[in-house]
């Protein structure tokens, strides 16, 4: 939004160019009615970016994984496979790419705050939120810490890189349930997620300046553990581990967060069972094993 703001906020929308089959989410008003239009505010409602239109209208994008913005000449052609829409201003084109073969990013047109306030998965802004409204959040549902922090309905935009970083920097276990939080690590991991975000918007903005991000990524040097399988922890040396579950992963490290203890990968725990290793030496021995 950093990028996006000085260079569309007050411009007017030419036109709207739609290639992606599965973007567009609503039919009612339908995409053209945007064109023609001021955006006149860019704003967050929890990952998705919303621009905030003349008369009322407003569009809401989630680029999920994988979306990006391209900012582009003027009439600038959508770029084949990649291309899912391309946005026309009088000076420029904001172009929509999705790498991959799902195709997950959306786009939504609403009219008036009610429209909006129905996309709203309604967590919790942590920047803004005060310790005891954010302790309200945690105990209101009995999940892992892992699930809790990317969880939109409870906390407003995480994700899962940050997630990871986030319970590094508090200590903690991303497989730790909410309800056996202690105060003294509720209060840590409070703290924990101001401080990153915090951190990461701030070095984000600067590493960009008044330049349009061209290599958005949420594998960064300077993270601690996320995307860091393998390589040693900045803290205290261990190897960073990983769990894989569904789509997603966790990243952590077992010295500074388990106490030791390897989680289970849920894949190769049940196709181990009783031989899966429970350290870092066991898993030692077992990949030595593997390799005679």
């Amino acid at each position: 939004m950093h990028a996006l703001r000085p260079r569309i906020v007050g411009q007017t929308i030419e036109r709207a160019r739609v290639a992606g089959p599965s973007l567009v989410r609503t039919f009612d008003p339908p995409v053209r009615d945007i064109q023609d239009r001021k955006i006149t505010a860019v704003t967050r409602l929890g990952k998705r970016i919303v621009w905030r239109l003349d008369n009322d209208y407003f569009v809401v994008i989630h680029l999920m994984i994988a979306g990006r913005f391209r900012w582009r000449p003027a009439g600038a052609a959508l770029p084949g496979r990649l291309g899912q829409a391309a946005f026309d201003f009088p000076a420029a084109t904001l172009l929509l790419t999705e790498a991959g073969s799902k195709k997950r990013a959306s786009l939504h047109v609403v009219r008036g705050e009610a429209g909006l306030a129905e996309l709203d998965p309604g967590g919790l802004d942590v920047l803004t939120a005060t310790p005891e409204a954010f302790a309200t959040v945690v105990a209101s549902e009995n999940h892992t810490l892992k699930r809790m922090l990317t969880d939109p309905r409870l906390l407003d935009g995480i994700g899962n890189a940050y997630s990871d970083e986030i319970l590094h920097a508090a200590r903690l276990s991303p497989m730790q349930l909410t309800s056996r939080l202690r105060l003294e690590e509720l209060s840590r991991l409070h703290e924990s997620a101001v401080r990153v975000l915090t951190t990461w918007r701030d070095r984000l903005i600067a590493e960009t300046g008044d330049a349009f991000p061209e290599k958005v990524t949420a594998f960064r040097d300077g993270m601690a553990v996320h995307g860091r399988y393998g390589k040693p922890c900045p803290v205290c040396g261990t190897p960073v581990q990983r769990i894989r579950y569904a789509t997603n992963e966790a990243n952590y490290c077992p010295t500074c967060q388990t106490g030791g203890k390897l989680l289970a990968d849920r894949a190769l725990s049940r196709l181990l069972k009783e031989d899966w290793p429970r350290s870092l030496e066991e898993l030692e021995q077992y990949r030595k094993e593997r390799r005679r």
